[in-house]
């Protein structure tokens, strides 16, 4: 009998069914789930892929911009800095010991020494009375003295003006050289007397200069007349109008420009001590270095994520139409199976009707041989037969074998008739001793022990568990740990404590370095505000610290002894 042959596995195209159906194609088939599944899959992705690379983009560009914003107004603040300690300067000689008026050459000679000790920018002081005749003066422009300065634009801002002080504009004045002056007026008695001092724009430009971050950055200061203050000899001159003028005229802000034939990203912020915008520019490209890097990552990145979906889409749609053939092949064979079966079922029913049919005449048989033997049992009552003892006994024999085939065929029908019958910021409590020994142990402790810092525990015994983020109090330790080894410069050691107090559970870590000076504790906590070396230090470590411990209820204090050490001092609520 012939028999149908199926194709292997995988083989492709028509699958030649065996019970005479036509064929599936199912090479068409793998056609179109491979075209619906790149649908499916990477038709989304390619739409999240240019909506996520477009917000990269944005959120790239604006990152590049608040970085370049954030550094006009880092130098900005820096500036009105070294300005108020200018003035300040210029203040302390009224207020010095043995101030009189007038002062003589020599205390002149000595308030100039003064004022170059604190800031090389100095050129020169003089002391004027109210009505704008210098009568004292110490610098190389001998000829200033007894000159009056009451047609100057500074002098008269500053008598008619409620402020103390002014600082002037860059200008050329008497001496016909770029400066600009810091006057202060104080009254003694009823009349006003002014002391005012010179610095010298190249100077400053040297202090912007050493101020400045940034690759390719380029920072100068323009007045509200557009005329360069400060600013470097290379690009322009002391005076000469900008080409750039902001839009906005308080605070600060950022814009693309194109100028010198190429586009800049430009922050600037206006100082607060003096009418001038510090505007630091710098070319897009390094502005936007990082997108750049960033982009062409993310395509590459993109590109081979495609190119591994579709791969695995394709191995995908081939596995599944392999099982669609193979399950095909098993409908089919089991299609035929319960053909079969059926049959099968139906000449069970058969047999059980014919086993049922023969036990009958079994039954008749088995008690007739009972019957024919009883009829030659004496003790029954029977007659003896004439043909003898012995033919009886062959009988019996013969009946024994008659009743034993009986209750065997009885035993095959009970079982065909046997057989026919048979039809999910988190929250969570941590031990604060387990945190300490994660940031502590392992390489940082090596690094201290490298550096001769020995971290010393002292944890107390019994602290109960408090509900926290490990992972941010693990961030907030790393902060502490680091400032403190950036603290000590030699030998020296870090102290880990644990206490409870109350309800609280108190972390102290201490450090045996410098400390912090008494007039820096007040700003410590201040964003972007950091005593160390340039690029050593951002100064968003202890702000983003005291965020995370005000985040989970608790507080944060320190304790420095400058020259002694410092302590900080996490206190972390244990019931909320």
């Amino acid at each position: 009998m012939a028999t149908a042959q199926t194709p292997p596995p995988g083989a492709g195209g028509a699958t030649r069914p065996m019970d005479g159906t036509p064929p599936y194609d199912f090479s068409r088939l793998r056609r179109r789930v491979l075209a619906a599944m790149v649908v499916a899959f990477l038709a989304p992705l390619a739409l999240l892929s240019i909506y996520f690379h477009m917000q990269f983009n944005l959120t790239m560009k604006q990152s590049g911009k608040q970085q370049l914003l954030s550094l006009a107004e880092s130098q900005r603040n820096t500036i009105d800095l070294f300005l108020q300690e200018r003035v300040v300067n210029v203040f302390n000689l009224f207020r010095g010991r043995g101030f009189n008026l007038p002062p003589s050459p020599t205390d002149m000679e000595m308030y100039l020494k003064r004022l170059q000790e604190t800031s090389e920018a100095f050129i020169d002081v003089g002391f004027l009375d109210d009505t704008g005749v210098q009568i004292g003066y110490a610098g190389p422009y001998v000829f200033l003295h007894q000159q009056n300065y009451s047609d100057e634009l500074w002098f008269k801002t500053l008598l008619t003006q409620e402020a103390d002080y002014f600082i002037s504009d860059i200008y050329l004045g008497f001496r016909n050289k770029p400066h600009f002056t810091i006057a202060v007026k104080q009254r003694m008695g009823e009349r006003f007397y002014i002391m005012r001092a010179t610095l010298d724009p190249d100077k400053f430009y040297h202090f912007l200069r050493s101020i400045g971050q940034g690759k390719q950055v380029n920072s100068f200061i323009i007045n509200r007349e557009w005329e360069f203050q400060v600013v470097d000899p290379g690009y322009a001159n002391v005076l000469d109008k900008s080409a750039f003028q902001p839009t906005v005229l308080e605070g600060s802000a950022v814009a693309e420009i194109k100028t010198d034939g190429r586009d800049k990203l430009v922050g600037y912020a206006w100082l607060e001590e003096a009418p001038w915008v510090l505007v630091v520019k710098q070319p897009l490209d390094v502005a936007y270095a990082r997108m750049y890097t960033a982009r062409r990552y993310i395509i590459i990145g993109t590109t081979l994520a495609a190119l591994l979906l579709f791969t695995a889409v394709l191995i995908t749609t081939n596995s599944l139409i392999r099982k669609a053939e193979k399950t095909e092949r098993n409908r089919r064979e089991l299609k035929a199976q319960l053909f079969h079966a059926a049959k099968l079922a139906s000449v069970g029913e058969l047999a059980a009707g014919i086993a049922h049919e023969i036990n009958n005449p079994l039954a008749l048989i088995a008690s007739q041989c009972v019957v024919i033997r009883d009829l030659f049992d004496p003790e029954l009552g029977g007659h003896a037969p004439p043909f003898g003892q012995e033919a009886v006994d062959q009988m019996i024999k013969e009946l024994e074998i008659v009743e034993s085939a009986v209750f065997r065929t009885k035993d095959i029908t009970y079982k065909l008739l046997s057989s026919a019958r048979k039809t999910e910021p988190k929250m969570e409590l941590c031990d604060i001793h387990r945190i300490l020994d994660e940031v502590v142990d392992g390489f940082l402790e090596r690094e201290c022990h490298i550096a001769n810092i020995d971290i010393v525990k002292e944890y107390a015994s019994e602290v109960p568990p408090v509900l926290m983020d490990a992972d941010q109090m693990r961030q907030v330790i790393l902060n502490l740990v680091n400032n403190a080894v950036d603290a000590i410069e030699g030998p020296g050691k870090i102290t880990l404590k644990t206490a409870v107090d109350n309800n609280n559970v108190v972390v102290t870590v201490s450090d045996t370095g410098k400390g912090i000076p008494y007039e820096v504790m007040g700003k410590i906590f201040t964003p972007f505000f950091t005593t160390k070396e340039a690029g050593k230090g951002t100064g968003l470590g202890l702000a983003i610290s005291l965020g995370i411990v005000e985040a989970m209820e608790g507080r944060m204090d320190v304790q420095s002894l400058p020259g002694a050490g410092t302590s900080f001092i996490i206190i972390l609520p244990v019931q909320r």
